[in-house]
């Protein structure tokens, strides 16, 4: 399949550490709109590899928001598809198959301190008042990986990266932001700067949106592209969703509720969709109000904002009260 026709593929990757909030429904949202403009595929995929923060009952919690949103996905944990499992903690097996080829390259070791060695690392650092990077303290004779000490990906190429993001335009970052991370914890699980990459290129992940905290783990990333020797996807930065005075990011005290409490308070899915589409993107024209299938028929990525968008709920209120006077009588 050539690239100009190959078919787009994005996903919508939670955690299941506790509800749904704005943040991840506005960027499930954008990644439906997207698939669905392209005729493409929309992936549900859990990343559930952090054992410590996961919520009993979060997995079904996501399931029941989206689907309440009617943001149907078309491969998933609770339908399956030709790239399942759809939920990390059941794709082990995988992980440790791409460890293993890294390890074997020379591109990735055994990590062999205690927290407390590399906490007098830190401090080390510190008191030479400069940034902790791992790499420095590199093991010269690592053990064995034999799956009981984390795995580290080795960076053998200290670099300047350049990358092009459709939103933000083309980023950089200096050798500073490379480091030997992580890939593989002592407990069998991959971290999630690993296992998203692996579960990405496996599910053919075409573009992947997500918010702008995750551009300063970029350059890690392209370091690991590099090392398995794969294309990387596009990158879509999402604004932020601020809160109500403009200044800073939306937070639990301001509104960032449990998705499904909308639901009890009366509004419809419809309505929520359309307020969020508007929080940091804007189609043509000046209709304000419009359905989702219009949202698919408008939606283009150029016309994402790189600033974040307000969350307004009177402005909801009144784009609910819109939406209820077109529900037949």
């Amino acid at each position: 399949m050539s690239e100009k026709t190959k078919k787009i593929v994005t996903r919508f990757a939670p955690s299941p550490t506790g509800f749904m909030h704005v943040g991840g429904v506005r960027t499930a949202l954008f990644s439906y709109l997207f698939a669905k403009k392209n005729k493409g595929s929309f992936i549900l995929r859990i990343e559930d590899t952090d054992k410590k923060r996961e919520v009993e009952g979060s997995i079904e919690h996501i399931i029941e928001s989206l689907k309440w949103l009617k943001l149907n996905w078309d491969e998933g944990p609770d339908i399956g598809g030709p790239n399942g499992p759809y939920i990390q903690s059941k794709r082990l097996d995988t992980y440790k198959k791409f460890a293993q080829e890294l390890y074997n390259k020379g591109l990735a070791y055994a990590d062999p301190y205690t927290e407390e060695e590399l906490e007098s690392f830190r401090k080390k650092s510190e008191e030479q008042k400069k940034a902790f990077l791992y790499r420095e303290y590199r093991p010269e004779n690592p053990p064995a990986w034999d799956g009981t000490k984390p795995l580290r990906l080795k960076i053998t190429n200290i670099k300047r990266y350049e990358w092009n993001d459709l939103v933000r335009g083309n980023l950089s970052a200096g050798p500073e932001a490379l480091d030997d991370f992580v890939l593989m914890k002592s407990d069998g699980y991959p971290t999630y700067n690993f296992a998203h990459i692996i579960d990405d290129l496996e599910m053919g992940v075409t573009h992947i949106m997500r918010a702008d905290e995750f551009i300063s783990s970029t350059p890690k990333f392209l370091a690991l592209y590099e090392g398995l020797g794969i294309k990387k996807p596009e990158f879509v930065t999402l604004p932020p969703i601020m809160g109500p005075d403009g200044k800073k990011k939306l937070g639990k005290r301001d509104g960032a509720k449990d998705f499904l409490e909308y639901e009890k308070e009366g509004y419809l899915p419809e309505a929520i969709l359309n307020f969020l589409a508007f929080i940091g993107w804007s189609p043509k024209g000046e209709e304000e109000i419009l359905t989702p299938k219009e949202f698919i028929d408008l939606f283009d990525i150029s016309q994402i904002h790189i600033s974040g968008g307000k969350f307004n709920e009177e402005k909801l209120d009144w784009i609910n009260k819109e939406h209820i006077k077109r529900l037949p009588e």
